[in-house]
């Protein structure tokens, strides 16, 4: 079902807390952003791939993107820090290979053809010193010329849209997401509340925050610059692919 947007990703920091959400971004907002950036990956990479062409999927959650990919004929490796996630993903895209990695340090012995991050992942890493690193490594795995595509929310859609809350119920849980934004501090931080039933029919409850750095477009580029990404085009995902809701999230297309 649809998801009341606001530009982000949830993916915790904290590996603890990135486990305990895992099962409510898999069930309610994994697919939904799966659904509507599948065209805008099909018009900025996939189409420009050749079939069985090898992709890696940085900070891959519970796997729906890797799964999408995978029935398209690629063959995909997936990564991230979450165990819990990795769990999902295996469930939900049986025979791609996944691996427990932090995109900071990860090496992997093959080159591939293309990598993808989708779902505001990198706003994860806080500085840009992470961030660099984090791109270092993706472009170590690529193949010469090969590209690389994420979406990272700009602080146009922080200050728009990062205010209020929304809530998502169901038989056995529900859970509350508030979000906020710090423009002095550019963080944005989603405060969580889960209920879960037991199975003594009561509930227990969770709460946790996940922060998310507002990375300015010059300091992106200049991360990508420095790990060796001499091409690099941004879109706006609303007003320049079609991503409906979604304008001040941006596509990077780096090589």
């Amino acid at each position: 079902m649809p998801i009341p947007s606001n530009g982000a990703g949830f993916f915790p920091a904290a590996r603890s807390d990135y486990d305990a959400f895992a099962p409510i971004y898999n069930r309610w907002m994994a697919e939904d952003f799966c659904r509507r950036a599948l065209p805008v990956l099909d018009r900025l990479v996939l189409s420009i791939l050749q079939p069985q062409a090898r992709l890696l999927d940085v900070c891959c959650g519970s796997g729906q993107v890797a799964h999408a990919l995978s029935t398209r004929g690629f063959c995909v490796t997936g990564i991230d820090a979450s165990g819990e996630m990795l769990r999902l993903a295996r469930q939900n895209a049986p025979g791609t290979e996944f691996i427990r990695a932090n995109a900071t340090n990860f090496c992997l012995p093959e080159r591939f053809d293309a990598a993808l991050s989708t779902f505001n992942s990198l706003a994860h890493f806080s500085t840009i010193a992470e961030l660099t690193q984090v791109f270092r490594n993706i472009h170590s795995a690529l193949l010469p010329g090969a590209p690389f595509v994420f979406d990272i929310t700009m602080e146009e859609a922080y200050v728009s849209k990062w205010h209020g809350f929304f809530a998502l119920v169901a038989d056995d849980h529900a859970c509350i997401v508030e979000p906020s934004y710090d423009d002095e501090a550019r963080i944005g931080t989603n405060r969580i509340v889960i209920f879960e039933r037991t199975d003594s029919s009561l509930f227990r409850r969770s709460q946790f925050t996940i922060d998310q750095k507002c990375h300015s477009e010059g300091d992106v580029r200049d991360a990508l610059t420095s790990a060796g990404f001499n091409e690099i085009r941004t879109f706006d995902a609303q007003r320049d692919l079609g991503m409906a809701g979604e304008t001040g999230r941006m596509f990077f297309v780096c090589h």
